[in-house]
């Protein structure tokens, strides 16, 4: 999509990746809820978790938590733990309409979450 900022982040006009491979590419949050907190988003446009669908988009789903994985040893915080979130709709917090998992961590989280 043309006018979404996550599509134009992970192609690269703008910001600055952390982390970018073919189908994923990964940027620090502009307002971190925790010392790391990065977002992990496909380079597909995908607007909503609800719009996943099975095949090739199952196995992108998969690709985000291999990097999320990847990332959080990177920075340090896989050992003492951290936590991948997705919010679906308005209702639960989304506010980019581009799939996106943020990875949270470098202090104690607490439960339940919201």
């Amino acid at each position: 999509m043309e006018d979404c900022i996550f599509c134009k982040i992970a192609a690269g006009e703008i910001g600055a990746l952390v982390y970018e491979d073919e189908d994923v590419a990964a940027f620090n949050d502009l307002k971190p809820q925790a010392p790391v907190h990065v977002l992990i988003v496909p380079k597909k446009h995908i607007a909503r978790v609800s719009d996943v669908t099975g095949g090739e988009d199952a196995c992108l789903m998969g690709k985000i938590l291999v990097v999320a994985n990847k990332i959080a040893a990177q920075r340090g915080i896989a050992e003492e733990g951290y936590r991948v979130v997705a919010n679906c709709n308005e209702g639960a917090g989304q506010s980019v309409w581009h799939v996106h998992f943020h990875l949270l961590g470098g202090r104690k989280l607490g439960w339940p979450p919201g």
